[in-house]
Protein backbone atom coordinates (compact mmCIF):
# COMPACT_ATOMS: atom_id res chain seq x y z
CA UNK A 1 0.00 0.00 0.00
CA UNK A 2 1.43 3.44 -1.11
CA UNK A 3 1.86 6.24 1.30
CA UNK A 4 -0.84 8.16 -0.95
CA UNK A 5 -3.22 5.43 -0.42
CA UNK A 6 -2.67 5.04 3.14
CA UNK A 7 -3.12 8.89 3.84
CA UNK A 8 -6.55 9.18 1.50
CA UNK A 9 -8.05 6.32 3.44
CA UNK A 10 -7.19 8.20 6.83
CA UNK A 11 -9.03 11.30 5.47
CA UNK A 12 -11.85 9.93 4.70
CA UNK A 13 -11.87 7.51 7.67
CA UNK A 14 -11.76 11.18 9.92
CA UNK A 15 -14.58 12.53 7.67
CA UNK A 16 -16.80 9.56 8.15
CA UNK A 17 -16.10 9.82 11.79
CA UNK A 18 -19.33 10.09 14.13
CA UNK A 19 -18.23 13.51 15.33
CA UNK A 20 -16.24 14.95 12.27
CA UNK A 21 -18.19 18.01 11.23
CA UNK A 22 -17.30 17.51 7.37
CA UNK A 23 -19.66 16.66 5.48
CA UNK A 24 -22.73 17.99 7.03
CA UNK A 25 -21.66 16.78 10.21
CA UNK A 26 -23.33 13.06 10.88
CA UNK A 27 -25.42 13.04 7.78
CA UNK A 28 -23.48 12.92 5.27
CA UNK A 29 -20.34 11.69 7.21
CA UNK A 30 -21.72 9.37 9.79
CA UNK A 31 -24.71 7.78 8.22
CA UNK A 32 -23.72 7.98 4.84
CA UNK A 33 -19.78 7.69 4.25
CA UNK A 34 -19.58 6.23 7.37
CA UNK A 35 -21.89 3.29 6.34
CA UNK A 36 -19.46 -0.18 4.97
CA UNK A 37 -21.09 -0.42 1.61
CA UNK A 38 -20.99 3.07 0.84
CA UNK A 39 -17.39 3.04 2.63
CA UNK A 40 -16.12 0.40 0.80
CA UNK A 41 -16.52 2.00 -3.12
CA UNK A 42 -14.83 4.48 -1.83
CA UNK A 43 -11.65 2.24 -0.60
CA UNK A 44 -12.09 0.27 -3.63
CA UNK A 45 -11.71 3.48 -5.42
CA UNK A 46 -8.19 4.39 -3.42
CA UNK A 47 -7.19 0.57 -3.68
CA UNK A 48 -7.95 0.51 -7.49
CA UNK A 49 -10.41 -2.54 -7.17
CA UNK A 50 -14.11 -1.27 -7.08
CA UNK A 51 -15.83 -3.76 -6.80
CA UNK A 52 -13.61 -6.20 -4.11
CA UNK A 53 -14.87 -2.86 -1.86
CA UNK A 54 -17.99 -3.00 -2.36
CA UNK A 55 -18.00 -7.03 -1.94
CA UNK A 56 -16.00 -6.21 1.74
CA UNK A 57 -18.17 -3.48 2.60
CA UNK A 58 -21.35 -5.47 1.34
CA UNK A 59 -20.27 -8.18 3.94
CA UNK A 60 -19.47 -5.74 6.85
CA UNK A 61 -22.07 -3.74 6.53
CA UNK A 62 -24.65 -6.93 6.81
CA UNK A 63 -22.88 -7.29 10.22
CA UNK A 64 -23.59 -4.26 11.09
CA UNK A 65 -26.82 -3.55 9.80
CA UNK A 66 -28.94 -3.47 12.89
CA UNK A 67 -26.67 -1.09 14.86
CA UNK A 68 -28.54 2.23 15.81
CA UNK A 69 -26.31 5.18 18.34
CA UNK A 70 -29.35 6.12 20.16
CA UNK A 71 -28.00 9.73 22.35
CA UNK A 72 -24.89 8.91 21.19
CA UNK A 73 -24.64 5.51 22.99
CA UNK A 74 -22.65 2.98 20.43
CA UNK A 75 -22.46 -1.03 21.01
CA UNK A 76 -19.98 -0.70 18.12
CA UNK A 77 -18.13 1.19 16.16
CA UNK A 78 -17.92 0.81 12.18
CA UNK A 79 -15.49 3.71 11.62
CA UNK A 80 -12.47 1.42 12.34
CA UNK A 81 -14.00 -1.85 11.07
CA UNK A 82 -14.33 -0.50 7.35
CA UNK A 83 -11.21 1.83 6.68
CA UNK A 84 -8.94 -0.37 8.20
CA UNK A 85 -10.64 -3.79 8.21
CA UNK A 86 -11.12 -3.55 4.02
CA UNK A 87 -8.01 -2.03 2.84
CA UNK A 88 -6.05 -4.51 5.05
CA UNK A 89 -7.97 -7.83 3.57
CA UNK A 90 -8.03 -6.12 0.34
CA UNK A 91 -4.19 -5.38 0.16
CA UNK A 92 -3.59 -9.04 1.45
CA UNK A 93 -5.81 -10.47 -1.27
CA UNK A 94 -7.89 -11.68 1.24
CA UNK A 95 -11.76 -12.76 1.17
CA UNK A 96 -14.90 -11.29 2.95
CA UNK A 97 -14.09 -14.11 6.00
CA UNK A 98 -10.55 -11.93 6.88
CA UNK A 99 -12.64 -8.69 6.78
CA UNK A 100 -14.99 -9.92 8.64
CA UNK A 101 -12.37 -11.29 11.06
CA UNK A 102 -10.88 -7.93 11.45
CA UNK A 103 -14.01 -5.79 11.80
CA UNK A 104 -14.82 -7.25 14.68
CA UNK A 105 -12.00 -6.13 16.99
CA UNK A 106 -11.19 -2.90 14.64
CA UNK A 107 -14.54 -2.45 16.33
CA UNK A 108 -13.59 -2.31 19.74
CA UNK A 109 -10.58 -0.45 19.12
CA UNK A 110 -12.76 2.05 17.33
CA UNK A 111 -15.07 2.23 20.27
CA UNK A 112 -12.64 2.83 22.65
CA UNK A 113 -11.28 6.04 20.53
CA UNK A 114 -15.03 7.00 20.41
CA UNK A 115 -15.21 7.04 24.23
CA UNK A 116 -11.46 8.34 24.64
CA UNK A 117 -12.42 11.23 22.27
CA UNK A 118 -15.24 12.16 24.65
CA UNK A 119 -13.58 11.69 27.69
CA UNK A 120 -10.52 14.35 26.37
CA UNK A 121 -13.00 16.60 24.59
CA UNK A 122 -15.25 16.74 27.84
CA UNK A 123 -12.19 19.05 29.60
CA UNK A 124 -12.23 21.42 26.74
CA UNK A 125 -16.16 21.50 27.32
CA UNK A 126 -15.65 22.58 30.62
CA UNK A 127 -12.97 25.30 29.39
CA UNK A 128 -15.48 26.58 26.73
CA UNK A 129 -18.25 27.17 29.53
CA UNK A 130 -15.27 29.17 31.50
CA UNK A 131 -14.73 31.16 28.47
CA UNK A 132 -18.27 31.99 28.13
CA UNK A 133 -19.06 33.12 31.87
CA UNK A 134 -16.07 35.26 31.62
CA UNK A 135 -17.68 37.58 28.20
CA UNK A 136 -14.35 35.60 26.11
CA UNK A 137 -16.63 34.54 23.19
CA UNK A 138 -13.75 34.61 21.02
CA UNK A 139 -11.85 31.93 22.42
CA UNK A 140 -15.05 30.02 23.28
CA UNK A 141 -15.77 29.41 19.43
CA UNK A 142 -11.86 28.24 19.05
CA UNK A 143 -12.71 25.37 21.30
CA UNK A 144 -14.49 23.51 18.57
CA UNK A 145 -11.46 23.74 16.58
CA UNK A 146 -9.34 22.15 19.19
CA UNK A 147 -12.01 19.38 19.59
CA UNK A 148 -11.82 18.25 16.26
CA UNK A 149 -7.74 18.04 16.54
CA UNK A 150 -8.29 15.68 19.31
CA UNK A 151 -10.56 13.48 16.58
CA UNK A 152 -7.83 13.85 13.88
CA UNK A 153 -5.16 11.99 16.68
CA UNK A 154 -7.64 10.05 17.43
CA UNK A 155 -9.05 8.81 13.87
CA UNK A 156 -6.68 9.71 11.02
CA UNK A 157 -3.52 9.05 12.81
CA UNK A 158 -4.34 5.18 13.61
CA UNK A 159 -6.46 4.79 10.16
CA UNK A 160 -3.31 5.70 8.51
CA UNK A 161 -0.48 4.30 10.24
CA UNK A 162 -2.16 0.81 10.75
CA UNK A 163 -3.26 0.42 6.92
CA UNK A 164 0.61 1.91 6.07
CA UNK A 165 2.99 -0.20 8.21
CA UNK A 166 0.38 -3.34 8.58
CA UNK A 167 -0.71 -4.28 5.23
CA UNK A 168 2.51 -5.95 5.12
CA UNK A 169 2.34 -7.89 7.89
CA UNK A 170 -1.33 -8.72 7.17
CA UNK A 171 -0.24 -10.19 3.94
CA UNK A 172 1.89 -12.67 5.73
CA UNK A 173 -0.05 -13.74 8.07
CA UNK A 174 -2.49 -14.36 5.79
CA UNK A 175 -0.25 -16.68 3.33
CA UNK A 176 1.06 -18.51 6.66
CA UNK A 177 -2.33 -19.34 7.93
CA UNK A 178 -3.28 -23.17 7.62
CA UNK A 179 -6.47 -24.27 5.61
CA UNK A 180 -8.00 -25.11 8.82
CA UNK A 181 -7.62 -21.89 9.91
CA UNK A 182 -9.75 -20.51 6.88
CA UNK A 183 -12.27 -23.03 6.99
CA UNK A 184 -12.97 -22.06 10.26
CA UNK A 185 -13.27 -17.79 9.38
CA UNK A 186 -15.28 -19.05 6.39
CA UNK A 187 -17.77 -20.81 8.49
CA UNK A 188 -17.63 -17.53 10.91
CA UNK A 189 -18.11 -15.04 8.16
CA UNK A 190 -21.06 -16.80 6.77
CA UNK A 191 -22.48 -16.81 10.23
CA UNK A 192 -21.95 -13.16 11.09
CA UNK A 193 -24.07 -11.76 9.26
CA UNK A 194 -26.73 -13.58 10.60
CA UNK A 195 -25.87 -11.66 13.99
CA UNK A 196 -26.67 -8.10 12.31
CA UNK A 197 -29.98 -9.10 10.31
CA UNK A 198 -30.77 -11.06 13.82
CA UNK A 199 -30.50 -6.90 15.49
CA UNK A 200 -32.47 -5.52 12.90
CA UNK A 201 -35.36 -7.53 13.24
CA UNK A 202 -34.93 -6.90 17.29
CA UNK A 203 -35.57 -2.89 16.00
CA UNK A 204 -38.29 -3.94 13.55
CA UNK A 205 -40.39 -6.50 14.77
CA UNK A 206 -42.97 -5.32 16.66
CA UNK A 207 -45.69 -8.04 16.83
CA UNK A 208 -45.41 -11.79 15.48
CA UNK A 209 -47.31 -10.70 12.38
CA UNK A 210 -44.57 -8.53 11.40
CA UNK A 211 -42.34 -11.97 10.46
CA UNK A 212 -44.06 -12.49 7.42
CA UNK A 213 -42.54 -9.77 5.86
CA UNK A 214 -39.21 -11.24 6.41
CA UNK A 215 -40.82 -15.28 5.46
CA UNK A 216 -42.03 -13.75 2.32
CA UNK A 217 -39.11 -12.11 1.30
CA UNK A 218 -37.00 -15.12 1.87
CA UNK A 219 -39.50 -17.14 0.03
CA UNK A 220 -39.25 -14.43 -3.07
CA UNK A 221 -35.38 -14.32 -3.01
CA UNK A 222 -34.50 -18.33 -1.98
CA UNK A 223 -37.72 -20.12 -4.19
CA UNK A 224 -38.66 -17.53 -6.73
CA UNK A 225 -35.23 -16.30 -7.74
CA UNK A 226 -36.79 -12.87 -7.89
CA UNK A 227 -33.96 -9.93 -8.65
CA UNK A 228 -34.13 -6.80 -6.28
CA UNK A 229 -36.19 -4.53 -8.33
CA UNK A 230 -39.18 -7.29 -8.73
CA UNK A 231 -38.74 -6.95 -4.41
CA UNK A 232 -38.59 -3.97 -4.26
CA UNK A 233 -41.87 -3.32 -6.11
CA UNK A 234 -43.55 -5.92 -4.01
CA UNK A 235 -42.73 -4.46 -1.00
CA UNK A 236 -43.09 -0.49 -1.59
CA UNK A 237 -46.70 -1.81 -2.33
CA UNK A 238 -47.30 -3.93 0.54
CA UNK A 239 -46.14 -0.98 2.52
CA UNK A 240 -48.41 1.40 0.63
CA UNK A 241 -51.64 -1.48 1.56
CA UNK A 242 -50.58 -1.42 5.12
CA UNK A 243 -50.49 2.48 5.17
CA UNK A 244 -54.03 2.72 4.28
CA UNK A 245 -55.38 0.68 6.02
CA UNK A 246 -53.87 2.15 9.23
CA UNK A 247 -55.24 5.25 8.30
CA UNK A 248 -58.73 3.93 7.78
CA UNK A 249 -58.31 5.12 3.82
CA UNK A 250 -59.65 2.81 0.85
CA UNK A 251 -57.31 0.69 -0.81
Amino acid sequence: MSIIQALLLGLFGWISSIYSPVLMGGLGGWYTLGRPLVSGLVIGIIMGDVSTGIILGGAIQMLYIGLVTPGGAMPADVNFASWIGIPLAMAAGAGKEYALALAVPLSTLGLMAVYGLCAINLFFVHKQDAYIENGELDKAARIPIVGQITNIVLRFVPIFVINYFGAGLVTQLVELMPVQVTDVLQIFANMLPLVGFMLLMRTLVKKDMDLIYFVLGFVMVAVGRLGMIPIVIVALAIAYIKYQVAEGKEV
